[in-house]
């Protein structure tokens, strides 16, 4: 029922809603929401599901419908942090089912002896993370938020131009229909809005980052390998592997190489591509078969140089953008959401100016050094382990060999993966909402 009348809502807002009657909605109240988010995505609807029971107004500008956003055919790596905020918030429950978890983290420098294997003995947590379809993660949020009242869904929209000044945001939508381009007033912007995001164009933020010569082919693939409790890292010369258990013995890759190589998987025959596949995975998994279309895409780093202005805040890819190797992006962006949801509520409650520089700097300390040690860890890992130079070479190794069997290492190591070190926000400790 939750999700039906999410989908009504989305399709319905801006076809119900005339530039009469949102002139008419601004001439008695000054804002139209609170926090107003560019982008429903995973993060973005993380944000709102987060600040549900704040107090604050939310919405949500989101350019798809809800059947379309959830329809990506991607699934991504959660750490262990992530799936206790997901608890936190009331959503695990649902999600736990639909994602493949692993108990075991195979890493090894391409076919060289001496790989590392993490076990849950080394962490003493149930698992060591999950990999979660964008569908089952995407649809149980949506589904958290969809009778609040305190939220309000702007879809099918996009932001034209978002105008900010001392006292808020004014964002002008555009919707499929140009009769229904409308304006929202908010008190504070927040650019969940992706890598290439508009927002944060328009405000003037600049980026830092290089492209790495390098694209990521991802497919999903079928297995004979009795068990499927492992996830992989294998480094190669060409690039990063990373392999995610899926439910019903399946997995997806993330397989990482030069623009050109990965052009070639891309276009070969599928015969060809799962007899390469078995090889650079050592035969680990047995004969693999073929599940689903091959996507390639390009590999960047992207740092922001600020997460925050007055009245306008960053979160996610629109913020940062890493290397997949570690499968880190996601787990960051969903920290950065509950992040700011918690500095926000703080400070509402506190009867402070939530758009205020002074309270958007909380986030900012909170998560731009966590980020940037993520950024320059996949950054390095890349680099070091992607080139044959010896001395390259030799560092790894000594790396490896030091995961092994230096038991400090081991956990420092692994809880970096599963993002348990570092300032963990409060969602992640709470007993699941209802």
């Amino acid at each position: 029922m939750a999700t039906d009348r999410l989908r009504t809502l989305l399709s319905c807002m801006l076809l119900t809603s005339s530039p009469d009657r949102a002139s008419a909605a601004k001439t008695s109240t000054q804002y139209d929401c609170d926090v107003a988010i560019a982008g429903g995505g995973i993060v973005g609807v993380t944000l709102a599901r987060a600040l549900q029971a704040s107090g604050l107004r939310v919405g949500i500008v989101e350019a798809q419908v809800p059947d379309a956003a959830i329809a990506r055919d991607r699934s991504y790596a959660v750490s262990v942090l992530s799936s206790r905020i997901l608890d936190g918030l009331g959503v695990w429950k649902t999600v736990f089912p639909r994602v493949g978890a692993f108990s075991r983290i195979h890493l090894s420098d391409a076919d060289a002896p001496g790989a590392v294997e993490f076990e849950l003995r080394d962490l003493g947590t149930d698992y060591l993370g999950f990999a979660g379809p964008h569908g089952a993660l995407l649809s149980a949020l949506q589904a958290a938020v969809a009778d609040a009242d305190s939220i309000t869904w702007f879809c099918p929209a996009t932001v034209a131009d978002a105008a900010i000044d001392a006292q808020g945001a004014t964002l002008t939508l555009n919707a499929p229909d140009e009769n229904n381009r409308r304006e929202v007033r908010a008190r504070l912007l927040v650019a969940a809005d992706g890598a290439r995001s508009r927002v944060r164009a328009s405000a003037g933020v600049r980026t830092r980052g290089w492209k790495y010569g390098q694209s990521c082919i991802t497919t999903t693939f079928a297995h004979a390998a009795p068990a499927n409790d492992t996830a992989f890292e294998r480094f190669w010369p060409t690039g990063p592997m990373g392999v995610l258990p899926l439910p019903g013995n399946r997995c997806q890759v993330v397989w990482t190489n030069p623009h050109a190589r990965a052009q070639e998987l891309q276009a070969t025959d599928a015969n060809t591509f799962t007899t390469a596949l078995e090889r650079y995975t050592g035969g680990l998994l047995g004969r693999i078969e073929l599940l689903s279309d091959r996507l390639v895409f390009p590999v960047q780093l992207l740092q922001s140089d600020r997460y925050v202005q007055p009245r306008l805040a960053l979160v996610g890819d629109a913020a940062h953008c890493c290397h997949p190797v570690g499968g880190q992006g996601l787990n960051l962006g969903i920290r950065d959401a509950v992040a700011i949801a918690e500095v926000l509520t703080a400070a509402h409650h506190r009867g402070e100016d939530i758009g205020s520089l002074r309270v958007l700097q909380r986030y900012d300390r909170w998560r731009r050094w966590e980020n940037v040690a993520i950024l320059g860890l996949t950054d390095m890992l890349n680099r070091t382990f992607s080139n044959e130079w010896l001395p390259a070479v030799a560092v790894r190794r000594s790396g490896l060999w030091a995961m092994r069997r230096v038991p400090p290492v081991r956990r420092f190591s692994l809880s970096l993966m599963t993002g348990l070190l570092g300032r963990q926000p409060e969602v992640a400790h709470v007993t699941a909402r209802a």
